[in-house]
């Protein structure tokens, strides 16, 4: 452990705190979701997490891990309820109803077994 140094503020000495340096990639729509439900709804393990320094990293795999699991089960859900290029000619309009309630469940079950858990 490297020894602390201080900096004088008037009459006080407040030590020079530095975080690590952290990557720099994007969090994504998961992740940003996953940091919201922790400062709402886990702040001790959101502080934590802060303090360890593992926030953005733990935020980064969340996203990855959710968009995976997007794209595997979106293209299952839709091979089950039929919707297919052939649909699309025929009937756009109907595509396109049943792809954003698909979508939408898959968002609901991602919400609930990754990012809220």
């Amino acid at each position: 452990m490297s020894e602390l140094t201080y900096t004088r503020c008037g009459d006080y000495y407040i030590p020079d705190l530095k975080l690590s340096e952290q990557p720099e990639a994007p969090i994504g729509k998961y992740g940003r979701m996953r940091r919201r439900y922790l400062k709402e709804h886990r702040p001790g393990l959101y502080t934590s997490l802060i303090l360890c320094e593992k926030l953005y990293p733990h935020l980064l795999e969340i996203d990855r891990a959710a968009r995976e699991r997007m794209d595997v089960m979106l293209p299952r859900m839709m091979e089950a309820a039929g919707v297919t290029e052939d649909l699309k000619a025929r009937d756009p309009m109907r595509w396109v109803g049943l792809i954003n309630t698909l979508k939408a469940q898959a968002e609901e079950i991602i919400i609930t077994e990754i990012i809220m858990e």
